[in-house]
């Protein structure tokens, strides 16, 4: 599918820059292509023929995008890096060689199935790979699709070390398209993430600054029915301390957003003729920002999630969290150009980038829509009014364990998918590993009294903007999943945190508070996920797939990396196939950073 020469042709002979904002550094193409029989590659292009064999090159490069000038880490002296073609069922080595001055550094392939050994993380997997030395990932590709890879040392992702994966099914694509591309997304600023941490420990909104005005009043009156109860609302979220326009911790007042790059005054440019399928590969490679996706004027077919084929799924927009990649076909049939178009979550900014015929054409770009605001149902009361009493609850959250179920009723629930495979048996009893509620402490500032199902929902800010939304619950695998098995253990983690004191957890703990999850080889486990915060985070499990449990029954998606929006409960299976020690984390990467992190170990 990559084998136009329209494609190879057309597009390597344009220039493409790394990121350029009005008045900023025009970068030229990456200067030097390690990778073995690829030649330089632009932003977002795919190279022409798959290599199994890549040397790679992680030193710090003077970058400016948008008047930010920043030292950076980064492959090959491009953010993002090189675009990596593999192909399935080759064995791949990738040489990384360090030249950063004093750092060690990493690569971790996420969403990659690989052993242990291979999978970047220093400390757990392997040492890192110190200055001057170079270290070789070999494993062989056990899947296809879209993934990507980012450093694991230093925060080093947050400054530039990423970059993407196109992998080659082995069999014909059923999805093959006239052009592909990759769409990655991220940000990019002048200010270090230790500077935000701390920043962030000395007042947990120092960058937010939307938050609700006497001139917004008027609004949320109209939109409650009336000022008494948009007062009411105000009023219980001052009494929680909390604010409901929270909505990122880091925002567009440092970060400038870019797709493949480029700010988006550089106007990244993909060409097509007109009637061509066109293949994007959206990944989100951000550290801290949910992306809202549209391109006005052409229907997005939604093919495959996080790698892996799904039916697929006609939509007008759909967000991605961080680390998540979604592949969409579009065929636009008019002679013009259209604007793909990523708004940032809280709506304090964009990344965006053009389709057209010609090179010269720019896409006209639409206003961002309505910052969301957060409701009850973000704080895990349901669908509760403000000021309506908890008492009435109390008695069900404390029989649910903080909205999971007991043992002893958890057993005789239908799971999807079992029936099909164990019409004539019960199942075991399911044993069920649950902490309960996370007590109020100085790590935990909220406790979810009545979690809900929110697969159904696009998320905050999506539900009433008259576009199709994609939605979790639509997701559905081309062909049942692998392992039929129903699960014989449930572990329940809630995620916490204090956003005042800026820390984060699972169970009300740090990472350095936390002992392993473990797993027996071969185990199958459902994880479900409780979330106590009033923040979406994307818990990602490496080295094992996370089936999400969402009514498609053996046709669950497989996905690596999971949207926990806030108040919510959410379920997936993990078989535990690949034995060593695991990363488990939320991949907003100062969540990470400031405890949101646990280890699995399959023994």
């Amino acid at each position: 599918m990559f084998s136009s020469s329209r494609l190879r042709d057309g597009l390597t002979r344009r220039r493409f820059v790394t990121g350029v904002g009005a008045g900023g550094l025009m970068a030229a193409l990456p200067r030097s292509a390690q990778s073995a029989g690829v030649g330089a590659q632009a932003a977002g292009l795919i190279p022409a023929e798959p290599s199994a064999l890549w040397n790679l090159s992680v030193g710090r490069t003077h970058i400016e995008i948008d008047h930010k000038a920043l030292h950076a880490p980064c492959v090959e002296g491009t953010v993002p890096g090189p675009v990596l073609r593999w192909r399935q069922g080759e064995t791949v080595a990738v040489n990384v060689t360090n030249t950063l001055a004093h750092e060690d550094t990493s690569i971790h392939w996420h969403g990659i199935r690989l052993p242990s050994g291979m999978d970047g993380v220093p400390g757990l997997s392997f040492t890192g790979i110190k200055p001057g030395e170079t270290f070789t990932y070999r494993f062989r590709l056990h899947q296809s699709g879209t993934y990507w890879y980012h450093s694991h040392s230093g925060m080093q992702e947050a400054q530039g070390l990423y970059g993407a994966v196109v992998i080659d099914p082995i069999h014909p694509d059923p999805n093959a398209c006239e052009r592909d591309y990759v769409i990655l997304l991220s940000e990019w600023t002048d200010v270090s993430p230790m500077d935000m941490i701390s920043n962030l420990k000395m007042q947990d909104d120092y960058y937010v600054f939307r938050q609700r005005t006497a001139a917004s009043f008027l609004r949320e009156a109209r939109e409650a029915g009336s000022a008494a109860a948009a007062l009411k609302d105000r009023l219980a979220w001052s009494r929680m301390r909390m604010a409901a326009t929270d909505i990122s911790d880091v925002t567009g007042i440092i970060y400038t957003y870019l797709l493949n790059g480029h700010a988006p005054d550089g106007n990244w440019n993909g060409l097509f003729c007109p009637g061509e399928r066109v293949r994007l590969r959206f990944i989100n490679g951000s550290s801290m920002t949910f992306f809202d996706i549209r391109i006005p004027g052409l229907e997005m077919l939604v093919v495959q999630a996080d790698g892996n084929d799904i039916e697929p799924v006609p939509v007008d927009e759909f967000r991605i969290g961080v680390a998540e990649t979604y592949d969409v076909i579009v065929q636009p049939k008019e002679d013009r150009a259209y604007t793909i178009f990523a708004q940032s979550e809280d709506r304090t900014g964009f990344a965006r980038g053009t389709l057209a015929p010609r090179a010269s054409m720019v896409g006209p770009v639409p206003p961002m829509d309505p910052r969301p605001v957060r409701t009850m149902v973000d704080m895990g009361m349901g669908n509760m009014k403000p000021g309506e009493s908890m008492k009435e609850m109390a008695m069900p959250a404390k029989n649910m364990s903080g909205g999971g179920m007991a043992a002893g009723d958890m057993a005789d629930m239908p799971m999807p998918g079992m029936a099909m495979h164990h019409q004539h048996s019960a199942p075991p009893p399911l044993e069920v590993d649950d902490p309960g509620p996370p007590p109020i402490n100085v790590e935990n500032q909220n406790v979810a009294m009545m979690p809900v199902d929110r697969l159904g929902s696009p998320g905050d800010g999506l539900e009433q903007t008259g576009r199709r939304v994609l939605n979790y619950r639509q997701l559905r695998a081309t062909r049942p999943g692998a392992d039929p098995r129903p699960p014989s253990r449930e572990i329940i983690l809630h995620l916490t945190g204090n956003m005042e004191r800026y820390i984060w957890g699972f169970n009300g703990r740090k990472f350095s508070e936390s002992g392993p999850i473990r797993l027996k080889k071969g185990e199958r486990v459902r994880f479900t996920l409780i979330n106590d915060t009033m923040m979406e985070h994307p818990i990602h499990l490496h080295g094992l797939w996370s089936e999400l449990e969402n009514g498609q029954g053996a046709y669950r998606p497989y996905k690596h990396t999971l949207i926990s929006q806030p108040g919510s409960r959410m379920s997936y299976l993990v078989t535990a196939d690949v034995p060593g020690t695991w990363a488990y984390h939320c991949h907003l990467m100062l969540h990470m950073e400031l405890g949101m992190f646990r280890t699995v170990i399959v023994e």
